[in-house]
């Protein structure tokens, strides 16, 4: 007997595998995705700008990777001493100029050089509504408490949001080279209702319907379309809303899903785009992980050095079991 409706995910041919280098952008929803990766020792970078939550601000956060350009001070939005940037979330800041641009272009140089090498994104769509600063005249990925005087709010259409994603796959097709690349699009299943209860459904509508139409669009024109860039959709949203369609299901604050609900989500993730061949590994993996956080009680004891240096053993055999160079994890 059943007791929900299961949502459907076809079993990708060619699942992600430890040779895949990953790259997570969008909304809190990827930073939770992404922590289940790292947690599972995949090669992952997530967010490198922080948390971004519309396609405009997605599609222009993958240009700077692919184009390099560094930040400057016409960049800097300063707010009470802290220093930070339109393109950025609140998370990454200086308290100075010279420290946020030290730091926000070290961080830009190291996330360039991993989207080169990357050849699996996973974009999470939080939101359609989209914030314009008038005088700059750019779409901010955060509002960082300026005035709201200062930005234009707007409901993006669904043929500008099928536009933004069409962006992001220009971007990375013109950038792709010899390397084969996969884009996983999916929305966001934490609700937004500081838009209302019908603004986040209007805005999550739009998302859906932007995204399915450029999949339609994609597989209708295959036979012209550059084969070197894959999409595909991952239904999180749904699954929230259809499968774990439960209040239990959700955090305290009701907006985010709870642990199990994300834990869920993955799993379905999991056995939807994960080669199988990889499990066992991420067995293994999960152990590795839960090993390095944990705390002792007495670390001067003989008893955890002998555990930390079998922790170093056992993470070189994993590294070497799966290809990866402990200097070469992001």
């Amino acid at each position: 007997m059943e007791f929900t409706t299961k949502v459907q995910i076809p079993v990708q041919k060619d699942g992600i595998t430890y040779k895949n280098r990953i790259l997570l952008l969008g909304s809190c929803f990827a930073d939770e995705i992404g922590r289940y990766l790292q947690d599972y020792r995949f090669r992952v970078m997530v967010n490198p700008f922080g948390t971004l939550y519309n396609p405009v601000s997605i599609a222009n956060s993958l240009e700077r990777l692919a184009d390099g350009k560094e930040f400057t001070e016409q960049d800097i939005v300063a707010n009470n001493r802290i220093c930070t940037s339109f393109y950025h979330h609140s998370s990454i800041y200086g308290l100075s100029a010279g420290e946020f641009l030290t730091k926000a272009n070290a961080a830009l140089q190291k996330s360039a050089r991993f989207f080169r090498e990357a050849d699996t994104f996973i974009i999470t769509l939080g939101t359609a509504y989209i914030y314009k600063h008038i005088v700059r005249d750019i779409i901010v990925s955060n509002c960082h408490k300026v005035k709201a005087s200062e930005f234009e709010r707007k409901l993006l259409t669904p043929e500008e949001c099928t536009g933004e994603l069409q962006r992001i796959v220009s971007i990375l097709q013109k950038k792709s080279g010899a390397i084969p690349r996969k884009i996983i699009f999916t929305i966001s299943p934490i609700r937004h209702l500081k838009d209302g209860a019908h603004g986040n459904q209007i805005s999550k509508s739009t998302l859906l319907l932007g995204t399915e139409t450029l999949l339609g669009n994609a597989f209708a024109e295959a036979a012209g379309r550059d084969e070197r860039v894959s999409l595909h959709y991952f239904p999180s949203y749904e699954i929230m809303m259809d499968e774990l369609r439960d209040y239990r299901f959700y955090d305290t604050d009701m907006l985010h899903p709870s642990g199990t609900a994300a834990e869920y989500i993955f799993e379905r993730f999991k056995t939807g785009f994960i080669d199988g061949s990889c499990y066992p590994l991420m067995k293994e993996a999960i152990r590795l992980t839960k090993a390095m956080k944990h705390r002792p009680l007495f670390p001067e004891s003989g008893e955890y050095e002998a555990f930390r240096k079998k922790l170093e053993q056992d993470l070189e055999t994993f590294n070497k079991k799966t290809d990866i160079c402990q200097e070469k994890r992001y």
